[in-house]
């Protein structure tokens, strides 16, 4: 999305601390400033300090002056010290596919500064200033999508971002594709020579999962919003009850999420004449998907609320290795920059916009469809279907997409291929998990922009009985962007501009639990 609401002001300060969401969210989308505090300076100094001792001492330690992964054994002179960091960021920038997109790219650079400027890496503050440059100025390195394992890092992503702060690779700067020496030289920036142990630390860390958990989780939270109130007007659309939404039935099934949800349905159907004027049918039960609402959607905000504290946490946290303890005076090599912790919950989000996506066009079916007898909506909510089709492919592109999200459902965590040499043998696909949650968030956020699409004609078919206030300004705000369907036109304009709408957090009225 462009915005989310409740977004802080947009420049922000590293001083060691974890980066909130909505600060990564606001740099990310808002183009926000950010600066590296003296405190950090300090930090980062006493653990630079500490390796320039390990290097003028002569002692042997992984990625100062080693070879890297099954390499390690091999002892590196220190006159060739440069060259390796220099030869490590070049050799790892093997990625392939599509760019990362920009605020992808905005957020890798802000997570890997912050987590460099806590002082455990054994680097200079030149190394997160030269990063803050790039970020600041606009000189967003191209970074193919594919390519990391999510183990010892995101390898091949953040070498590819490492390339244009040496003056290599490629950047975009104000919408053209340039050399990264070139984009350097028109923001009016400077490569960086990379000193001992500084390539190792740009390119070992979550920074790609990271960053593309954390903006999938500010959309997913926003999403899940808009989930509840196009489901809330599906229910009164379709004539069904709100008795499933009373309070008692939520508090014999203990589910706090599950009774948050139900409170908001309540709130979203509140004084509306559709519901009141069927208080008394002949229907006994409504089908699931409406009657189980607080149930299914309780479960996608327990899931999308783990997603968030592991990610969270990470915003916390030093990824790379080895690390740098200055108080101890010791370098130890560990495994902070394997991807599980974040490869597990990031599937899971997956599963749960899975989900989303698909309970919501099943009701996105029955609207379109006849299944209620003389209270029938039009058959494809069209008043002269046969000669005209109304919505009937609008449905058909909302099951194509669940279809697809159902694929990409498949968790990438559980998988593994050894690599260097059975040093790194068990990887976490973390970075594949990263992608797939942002392709079916894509997917999903569509689904519902659909369902919301036919919710609203549907609306429009009860008349004169009104829906509740809070229903009919929601209505109100997408009549503002997409005309009511009289005659059969083409819906992918529709479709895209309510998705839009989604992605940039304009439902206002969406927000009201």
């Amino acid at each position: 999305m462009e915005e989310t609401p409740g977004m802080p002001p947009s420049s922000i300060e590293l001083d060691g601390s974890p980066l909130a969401p909505m600060e990564v969210v606001a740099v990310a989308r808002k183009g926000g400033s950010v600066v590296l505090a003296e405190s950090a300076r300090i930090a980062m100094a006493r653990g630079r300090g500490l390796i320039e001792s390990i290097v003028a001492h002569g002692d042997t330690v992984y990625g100062v002056n080693t070879g890297f992964g099954s390499l390690a054994r091999v002892r590196v002179s220190p006159s060739q010290l440069v060259e390796l960091q220099r030869n490590l960021v070049r050799s790892h920038a093997a990625g392939v596919g599509d760019p990362l997109p920009l605020d992808v790219t905005r957020a890798m650079l802000l997570i890997t500064a912050a987590s460099l400027a806590r002082g455990y890496s054994g680097v200079r503050p030149a190394l997160v200033d030269g990063l803050l440059a790039l970020l600041n100025a606009g000189v967003h390195p191209v970074i193919p999508w594919q390519g990391s394992l999510g183990a010892s890092g995101d390898l091949a992503p953040l070498a590819h971002m490492a390339l244009v702060l040496i003056g290599e690779g490629e950047a975009w700067y104000r919408g053209e594709r340039l050399p990264g020496d070139q984009a350097l030289a028109r923001a009016g920036l400077a490569p960086l020579t990379l000193a001992a142990k500084e390539g190792l630390a740009l390119i070992n860390g979550t920074h790609l999962m990271s960053a593309v958990g954390v903006l999938c989780i500010a959309d997913a939270e926003y999403l899940l919003q808009v989930a509840e109130a196009a489901a809330a007007m599906s229910v009164d659309a379709l004539r069904g009850t709100d008795t499933a939404f009373d309070p008692r039935i939520q508090r014999l099934r203990a589910q706090p999420a599950q009774t948050a949800s139900a409170a908001v349905l309540r709130r979203w159907l509140a004084g509306s004449e559709i519901l009141a004027g069927h208080a008394d049918c002949a229907r006994v039960q409504d089908p699931y998907t409406l009657r189980c609402i607080p149930q299914v959607l309780g479960a996608v905000r327990e899931a999308v609320a783990h997603a968030h504290q592991v990610i969270g946490r990470e915003l916390g946290a030093v990824t790379d290795n080895p690390l740098c303890f200055p108080d101890d005076g010791e370098v130890l090599s560990g495994g902070n920059f394997h991807g599980q912790p974040l490869a597990l919950p990031l599937d899971y989000l997956a599963i749960a916009l899975t989900t989303l996506g698909g309970f919501s066009e099943r009701r996105t079916y029955a609207l379109v469809s006849t299944w209620e007898g003389e209270a029938a909506l039009p058959v494809y909510l069209t008043p002269e279907p046969g000669l005209r089709s109304g919505m009937m492919i609008a449905q058909y592109v909302a099951a194509a997409l669940v279809a697809e999200n159902k694929i990409l459902a498949h968790p990438a965590s559980v998988d593994s291929i050894p690599t260097s040499a059975g040093i790194e043998d068990y990887v976490s696909m973390g970075a594949t998990a990263a992608w797939k949650a942002r392709r079916v968030l894509e997917n999903t956020t569509r689904a519902i922009a659909i369902e919301l699409l036919c919710a609203a004609q549907a609306l429009e078919c009860r008349r004169p009985l009104q829906s509740s206030p809070r229903l009919e300004a929601l209505l109100s705000e997408i009549r503002a962007i997409v005309p009511h369907l009289d005659i059969d036109r083409s819906l992918a304009p529709d479709i895209e501009i309510i998705s839009d709408a989604i992605r940039s957090g304009k439902f206002v009225l969406a927000r009201v639990g």
